[in-house]
């Protein structure tokens, strides 16, 4: 009898959208190799809704709060049912942004100089001397994101808004010029084992931001990417550090940033949740090293446990 996955998606963070594309893809992908498929839409009866619904395990493809934080698998673990992805503390660690970067950089993975401050200190003074980057300390596909460029004297007033609805701790950090990196993880300590690295160009604005991200004609995937041996191999090496500092399961992706003129390469975040169409950037390493978005889907299922 095949395993019936309950395919978690949507959720109320502002990454739904995304989220309800991922686990869509999963679902389809899933079905055709042959497991039991429930699409929930996550809301807060979730417990009530998996009690009835009787799932040998959950595909966990929600993104940002609550889905990514660690929330979601603390219900799991309560509920007995097993998860795919990162449990409890990897994801709320992870998803904190500033604090991630503490454990990573004991781990010896080179992280941005940066300081957490109230949105409403930074919607009144710089509190570094621009360039820098401000972002909410627990959110994800690149919501409130900002580049204070060199020579800007006003603050980011738009974030003492009441109706802000990212968080009030923020993260700001030093600008890193270069280009921008991805490199995907599968597995957990001894067995991780890093993927390829793409190359990230953005065909309109600065970074790689939501619409970059998800709208089509967005961004530009050059994978492998154009580095020197050395560099790439420290990508994917700093990555599986990133991925086991943290204590990652499953499927993560660590970002980085490479400036050529210095040598300098920077670990941005790590992502426990990474999005999963079959045009997402992990499905897209790992079929690059023969590996289908179905046989993907499958093997993170067949890894899906309790205790992660």
């Amino acid at each position: 009898m095949p395993k019936h996955v309950a395919v978690l998606m949507g959720g109320w963070a502002a990454e739904r959208p995304v989220s309800l594309k991922s686990g869509a893809a999963c679902a389809a992908a899933l079905r055709g190799r042959g497991y039991r498929v429930s699409e929930v839409d996550v809301g807060r009866d979730l417990a009530a809704v998996l009690t009835e619904l009787g799932p040998d395990l959950a595909f966990n493809a929600l993104h940002g709060p609550f889905g990514e934080d660690g929330t979601v698998q603390g219900l799991l673990e309560i509920m007995g049912l097993p998860y795919t992805h990162s449990g409890v503390l990897a994801s709320a660690l992870a998803m904190r942004k500033d604090r991630a970067k503490t454990v990573m950089a004991a781990a010896g993975v080179p992280v941005a100089q940066g300081v957490t401050v109230s949105r409403f200190e930074l919607a009144k003074r710089h509190p570094m001397t621009p360039p820098f980057v401000a972002k909410p300390v627990a959110n994800g596909s690149s919501f409130g994101v900002f580049i204070v460029k060199e020579g800007r004297t006003h603050p980011l007033q738009e974030l003492g808004r009441d109706d802000w609805p990212l968080g009030e701790e923020m993260l700001v950090e030093e600008f890193i010029p270069g280009r921008e990196l991805t490199c995907g993880v599968m597995g957990y300590r001894d067995g991780a084992r890093a993927l390829d690295v793409i190359e990230i160009l953005p065909t309109a604005g600065p970074f790689y931001d939501y619409d970059a991200k998800y709208a089509a004609g967005g961004s530009i995937h050059v994978l492998p990417a154009s580095l020197k041996p050395n560099i790439y191999q420290r990508v994917q090496e700093m990555a599986v550090r990133a991925h086991e500092a943290l204590g990652c399961r499953g499927v993560s992706r660590a970002d980085f940033r490479y400036d050529e003129t210095s040598d300098r390469l920077v670990c941005l975040e790590v992502n426990t949740q990474p999005g999963m169409t079959e045009t997402s950037l992990v499905p897209e390493l790992a079929a690059h090293r023969g590996l289908s978005f179905g046989e993907l889907v499958e093997w993170m299922v067949e890894d899906a446990s309790l205790d992660r």
